[in-house]
């Protein structure tokens, strides 16, 4: 039985950030995210007991999501490039397949309550670091805040594919995210 409702929830946050992506938070009422997955308003609060719960839920799992990803992805790797390309191509992957989400947490994580916004970041910063862990072996005399902040324009220039991504099919779009990521990443020595 808990596979239904985990499959329930995962519809009910797929359609919320759909339709959070499309018309904002405060411009979509929580009936009109039941109805997008065939149940009542009412019954979403079986689920969650209102949106900001809903979109708390999201951004945590998401965050949650690439933290774990990304732990995983640089401590599996047998060498530091390799590691640097896992994590590109993880991101990559998540940033062409989940646009919508992108735009929400750019938009919407103010309207998440203080505590699982501040857990959200949390996980978010822990996720960089992650990267910046990479990126201490790739260029060792590079002082860690410069590292942070070439993530941080990274992350900028992958997450904006819900903007750009249109232009060339999938598998063009990520290799050519991939090649001008990593290029920028590698290049931290001569800038």
């Amino acid at each position: 039985m808990g596979t239904p409702t985990r499959n329930r929830r995962a519809e009910i946050l797929s359609a919320a950030a759909e339709l959070f992506a499309a018309r904002g938070f405060h411009g979509v009422r929580i009936e009109e995210i039941g109805s997008a997955v065939g149940i009542s308003g009412p019954a979403l609060y079986r689920h969650f007991t209102g949106k900001e719960a809903l979109l708390a839920e999201m951004l945590l799992d998401i965050s949650g999501r690439l933290h774990e990803q990304g732990a995983r992805l640089a401590t599996t790797a047998d060498r530091a490039d390799a590691a640097l390309d896992a994590l590109l191509r993880g991101h990559i992957d998540f940033a062409l397949g989940e646009p919508a989400l992108i735009r929400v947490h750019e938009r919407e994580l103010d309207n998440v309550p203080d505590p699982a916004r501040r857990a959200i970041r949390r996980l978010q910063r822990l996720y960089v670091e992650e990267w910046v862990t990479v990126l201490t072996e790739l260029h060792p005399g590079c002082p860690p805040a410069r590292l942070r902040a070439a993530t941080h324009a990274v992350f900028g220039l992958l997450n904006s594919t819900p903007h750009s991504a249109r232009e060339l099919p999938p598998e063009a779009m990520a290799e050519l995210l991939h090649r001008l990521a990593r290029t920028a990443l590698m290049s931290l020595d001569d800038a």
